[in-house]
């Protein structure tokens, strides 16, 4: 070494510790704190070995000194990464929205074959007997009438057995309006069983079942057997409970459904049972005629894999590995299977992993919130969720749910205090201004809480072109968040046509009416600007955003969602606020 302390190394001597000290005071742009932390800790290394104690120790006082002044001016500034994402609750139905899967070209081909099927039936019209056949209703109504309930012959014999499948069955809007097909659908199509990670799914093609759906006469066997043969155990508010799938049906009022005659009504247990069996029927027939059992069901395997089983862990793998770097991540719609894998997980231990108070177990949706335990090493310091649902205005009723909200408050290594807000908006996004109005009148009227940072990851459901006092607009929302004194990472005035959703539905689920063409998926899906991180003007400032629908901080624009790689259908907002 020279007489100044310094190694030499093969471009010259390496700076020595005092240098780097007064090299790093004179450069006004090194105030990151992480610098003088890590300077700090390598000086405290040198003064336990130096033989130079007093000049080491000198630095030291430099260091210290250097970074009071920084901090008291005020240009101590740093930034932090905030992440908000809708993972999106697990749908059940793997074709009920058109995903993009280029690995495997038979998808686009059979899912336009349905579309064409159901359009054009032509002589695929034929009617429901030739599917749902005589002998199959015969042994259903002996169950039926075995369990106690009415005899519905007469509206099989001069009704639904004439009917065509396409025109007067699956397109019949007062069927539809009646719920006889999707009400069984509703309470049959996915059961969660006490004991069992894997639920219990009805034979149809419409969910994860995984028998062999090759002809109907094996279908109708085995959803025979599951309607009125096996118990299931499940969990409910009195304790669990052991019932039969047909127990589990419930009558349809006609003082919600005012389509459904009184004459229906008294009969609604059998004749839904009945309308959801020829349901069932029609879509095993129609993807053996569009396709062949060898092509249709390991593809459709594949995608149950990858969208609905494995959509938790592949959710998991994505937060742990391209937003491992975030300091807060918000979350909408997480299970509660989700959240305890999380805490158990690699993202266990580096976030804390906070569910809400009046988190609601049988929904399962909840907004949660993550906290970088490096940066907030003590986690929250307390919740403010009933706080906020409290500041509603009296007798206005907001359509929010147990687990949508999530508010808590926290400190992070360097002091600096916070409160941190997850929200998930209602379908038509008309309880985010009201969420947002009550989010900040708990905290203006509070002064342990009025001088903190905001941090607000949601899911706004706004809308790009919303209808008039059925949706939120999303300029009519930039104007309600500026006027509180917030921005957000899309500033103050949000691009109508910035979209984080590209999602469109099938023909392959109950809702016919809602379906969309192939070539009308951008017109007519769900293609709008939802999502938002929200913060408080005169606290940060933007330096960048990114979203993502990839799960490589890429977002394709006119790409349907989910996809195999990506397990949401919203995307991914990551934002760098600078303090």
């Amino acid at each position: 070494a020279d007489e100044m302390g310094r190694k030499p190394t093969s471009t010259g001597f390496k700076p020595s510790m005092d240098e780097e000290v007064m090299s790093l005071v004179d450069e006004e742009s090194n105030t990151d704190p992480a610098l003088w932390e890590s300077l700090v800790r390598r000086m405290k290394n040198r003064l336990n070995g130096s033989r130079n104690r007093a000049s080491t120790f000198g630095a030291l006082v430099i260091i210290a000194f250097t970074g009071f002044v920084l901090l008291k001016n005020q240009a101590f500034t740093r930034t932090i990464n905030v992440t908000s994402w809708n993972i999106a609750a697990i749908n059940n139905n793997p074709f009920e929205y058109w995903i993009t899967y280029d690995e495997n070209p038979a998808y686009e081909k059979m899912m336009e074959d349905i579309e064409k099927f159901i359009e054009e039936p032509g002589d695929n019209d034929i009617i429901v007997e030739q599917v749902f056949t005589e002998r199959m209703f015969t042994e259903l109504e002996k169950r039926m009438n075995d369990v106690g309930w009415e005899n519905v012959r007469t509206y099989w014999e001069q009704d639904f057995k004439k009917r065509k499948i396409i025109s007067n069955f699956m397109k019949d809007t007062l069927l539809g309006s009646k719920r006889l097909a999707s009400m069984p659908d509703r309470f049959t199509n996915t059961i969660n069983v006490v004991g069992s990670d894997e639920p219990v799914c009805r034979p149809t093609v419409i969910n994860m079942y995984d028998g062999d759906l090759s002809t109907l006469d094996k279908w109708y066997s085995a959803w025979e057997a599951f309607m009125f043969d096996n118990p299931l155990i499940i969990k409910k508010t009195e304790g669990d409970t052991s019932l039969i799938p047909y127990q589990m049906l419930q009558g349809i009022k006609k003082s919600k459904y005012p389509d459904i005659t009184v004459e229906e009504e008294k009969v609604s247990l059998p004749l839904q049972t009945m309308c959801g069996a020829i349901f069932d029927a029609i879509l095993v027939h129609m993807m053996n005629t569009v396709s062949t059992p060898e092509v249709w069901q390991p593809l459709k395997q594949n995608m149950v894999e990858a969208l609905n089983k494995k959509k938790v862990p592949h959710t998991l793998e994505l937060l742990d590995t391209v937003y491992q770097d975030s300091d807060v991540i918000t979350l909408m719609e997480v299970s509660g299977a989700f959240i305890d894998q999380a805490k158990d997980g690699p993202l266990g231990k580096k976030f804390w992993v906070y569910a809400p108070v009046d988190m609601d177990a049988v929904r399962d949706q909840n907004s949660v919130i993550m906290l970088n335990k490096d940066t907030f090493p003590t986690g929250r310091s307390s919740e403010i969720t009933l706080s906020v649902v409290s500041s509603f205005p009296e007798g206005v009723k907001v359509p929010v749910a147990g687990g949508d909200i999530n508010a808590v408050t926290a400190e992070d290594r360097f002091g600096v205090e916070y409160v941190i807000a997850a929200f998930h908006g209602d379908t038509n996004g008309l309880a985010t201004i009201p969420v947002n109005d009550a989010l900040m009148k708990t905290i203006n009227s509070d002064k342990n809480l009025s001088h903190r940072k905001l941090i607000f990851g949601l899911d706004a459901n706004t809308y790009e072109n919303a209808t008039p006092g059925k949706q939120q607009d999303v300029l009519e929302w930039g104007t309600s968040y500026t006027s509180h004194g917030l921005t957000s990472c899309w500033g103050d005035v949000p691009q109508k046509s910035n979209y984080t959703t590209f999602n469109a539905r099938t023909y392959l689920q109950p809702q016919l009416n809602k379906a969309c063409k192939k070539a009308e998926k951008r017109q007519n899906g769900d293609v709008n600007p939802k999502d938002f991180i929200v913060f408080k003007k005169n606290d940060f400032s933007v330096e960048k955003t990114i979203k993502d629908n990839t799960g490589q901080k890429k977002y394709v624009e006119d790409m349907a969602f989910p996809t195999l790689q990506f397990p949401s259908d919203h995307g991914v907002l990551s934002t760098r606020l600078r303090i």
